[in-house]
């Protein structure tokens, strides 16, 4: 079923059946403007083997709400889903490109990634032998024809929130649509947080806190789990050595499962298979003594929400 190589971990039978229902809330596939493992139809149909229920479609420069209707239509039953990115290719804060992704059936809009201030600005040093992003070189690329576009802000100099951000905010809450934090900063997203729920956002995650251009200490994770923000604990930041596996494990502990979802950030030709991911995570959290039922949570019951496909959080 999957062309895994020798080197990629297998899942077992048991953390298959605990993520069973799930939604991958946090994929990368084709098509696309970089090389990805697998295409959308054909990992829905994988999707669908493994006993999984669907997937949110993330590109850092396109919207994905009609290639989720597509594969809906093309794979009756299963839960492809739409999200926008908030970078410079779609005008950046821009809240009518939001509206227009809420009204596609967009579910997901992830702020500024790629073209964040804080993305830009990230002098973190990257551990040593990490997977830098593939998205990384296309930046490169653009940058060296001259196409940089100015960093998107979502907060004034002075710390305010922008404008344009309380529309897009807004225009989230309008929708009833899952803001996810991007590549934000620490305090970017503790301001932002702050103000979509002020705004009536119900749906919030924080996109990889452990990513490298993030960091986002325990105690501002459980700041913003108070609030009403999921932390995303993505497999591929730990499997690509951006944080240590140890790491990863206590913030989950700190902040409690019942505030994480699991996500695999997945698709890169690299690492393994797609459908694999929330499995691997469950493998992982077994071995370090979490409940079935905590897996469940964070695996499934979480994800459900955030992908839309409940009205109200279990």
């Amino acid at each position: 079923m999957t062309d895994r190589p020798a080197t990629h971990p297998t899942p077992s039978d048991r953390a298959r059946g605990l993520v069973a229902g799930a939604y991958d809330i946090h994929v990368h596939i084709a098509p696309d403007l970089m090389k990805r493992r697998i295409d959308d139809l054909t990992l829905a149909d994988r999707f669908g083997a493994v006993g999984l229920s669907g997937f949110v479609l993330k590109s850092h420069y396109v919207p994905t709400a009609e290639r989720a209707e597509v594969v809906r239509t093309a794979v009756p039953g299963f839960g492809a889903v739409g999200a926008i990115t908030l970078n410079a290719s779609v005008g950046g804060m821009n809240p009518i490109a939001v509206e227009i992704a809420g009204r596609g059936g967009a579910q997901f809009v992830w702020l500024p990634t790629v073209d964040s201030a804080n993305e830009r600005a990230c002098t973190a040093d990257t551990p040593e032998g990490a997977t830098p992003p593939m998205w990384m070189q296309l930046q490169e690329e653009l940058r060296a024809a001259g196409m940089t576009a100015d960093p998107v802000d979502v907060l004034a100099p002075n710390g305010a929130v922008l404008e344009a951000t309380r529309q897009v905010l807004r225009v989230i809450a309008a929708h009833d649509m899952t803001l996810a934090t991007g590549h934000l900063s620490s305090d970017e997203i503790a301001a932002v947080v702050d103000t979509a729920a002020e705004e009536g956002v119900r749906r919030m995650v924080i996109t990889h806190p452990e990513f490298t251009s993030q960091r986002v200490g325990v105690e501002r994770q459980r700041q913003l789990a108070a609030k009403g923000a999921l932390l995303e604990r993505c497999f591929t930041t730990p499997y690509t050595g951006k944080v240590s596996w140890d790491l990863w494990l206590e913030n989950i502990r700190a902040v409690g499962p019942e505030y994480s979802v699991l996500s695999s950030d997945l698709g890169q030709p690299f690492n393994p298979p797609v459908e694999d991911g929330l499995a691997l995570l469950a493998d992982r959290l077994l071995a370090a003594g979490f409940s079935e039922h905590e897996i469940r949570t964070m695996a499934v019951d979480n994800t459900v929400w955030l992908a839309g496909a409940t009205k109200e959080r279990r």
